[in-house]
């Protein structure tokens, strides 16, 4: 959506795509609050007009201390949206790593504590006997051999 009077090269982010933001935000627990917003001023190519405006977004959320920067494009606004989308995108990686290693987890110990199979246990009988035998083929011979 272009507003009239903006330059071509600024898009100005629809209030859907906000909207949109905000409920997947409130779904994943992201409170405004607890989020820390700062403006700063862009690094790299780009020459006079990077250096004077503060067009980076640095956003931090305080309870996981995950920390964002982002510096796509010219517009504050744009970068504004594109911040907290990849915020909530590293929250959602790391609840996923949490929900793999506790489900991975449950797994190990539930194999762990599953019986043997009739098989299994029949071989492990048998190499004992043998490895007994072997063990008594060693010791030394008694008068009544």
């Amino acid at each position: 959506m272009l507003m009239r009077g903006t330059p071509l090269y600024i898009k100005v982010v629809s209030q859907e795509k906000w909207d949109q933001l905000e409920e997947r935000m409130r779904r994943l627990g992201i409170l405004p609050e607890d989020v820390v917003e700062k403006f700063i001023r862009g690094s790299g190519h780009g020459g006079q007009k990077i250096n004077k405006t503060s067009s980076c977004v640095y956003l931090k959320h305080t309870p996981s201390a995950v920390e964002v920067k982002c510096q796509l494009t010219r517009s504050r606004e744009d970068n504004r949206l594109l911040a907290r989308e990849e915020l909530c995108r590293t929250l959602e990686e790391q609840r996923e790593k949490r929900e793999l290693a506790r489900r991975q987890a449950a797994e190990k110990a539930r194999r762990r504590n599953r019986p043997r199979p009739r098989k299994v246990k029949e071989n492990i009988l048998r190499s004992k006997k043998k490895q007994s035998s072997l063990k008594k083929m060693r010791s030394r011979p008694t008068s009544e051999d």
